[in-house]
């Protein structure tokens, strides 16, 4: 082996900015084309409805607990008096936190004051986007998450 050159210090670390600097061209292309940066046009009328929604919605006074176990996803919706609340258009959107690709929205049964699936879900941390509506027409949503173990 010969001796190491100014030369060759200088080509081996101009590479290795090299190799950082284009990681970092393609992270941060990848990043502003995939997410356009608008959630609403008007933040301030969104903020209002938020507000009008979840004040309606905090009104009912309602707990969602979800459950699952051996391929079973089990969801209890309680009044504020613990008992299993009256409501309609029961939905649930499942999905993994991270990406949205894969979400499935599973048919819900009615079954002794809850609702009940079928769904394997693999281990990991999962999102559960609730919507209904109470008797009276007042919207629900929740996003709750579910941890799998094992």
């Amino acid at each position: 082996m010969g001796e190491i050159t100014g030369r060759q210090v200088f080509a081996v670390t101009a590479g290795a900015f090299a190799v950082i600097i284009g990681v970092n061209l393609v992270m941060a292309y990848k990043a502003v084309s995939t997410f356009p940066g608008l959630e609403v046009k008007n933040s301030y009328v969104a903020s209002q409805e938020f507000d009008r929604k979840r004040t309606a919605q905090q009104a009912l006074g309602w707990t969602v607990a979800p459950n699952y176990e051996a391929g079973r996803l089990a969801i209890a919706v309680n009044g504020p008096e613990g008992r299993p609340a009256k409501l309609e258009g029961f939905a649930v959107q499942v999905g993994r936190t991270t990406e949205r690709q894969h979400d499935v929205e599973p048919e819900f049964i009615h079954e002794a004051g809850r609702f009940v699936a079928p769904i394997e879900l693999a281990r990991g941390r999962w999102e559960l986007r609730v919507k209904a509506r109470a008797e009276d027409g007042t919207p629900f949503e929740q996003r709750l998450i579910l941890t799998v173990k094992g």
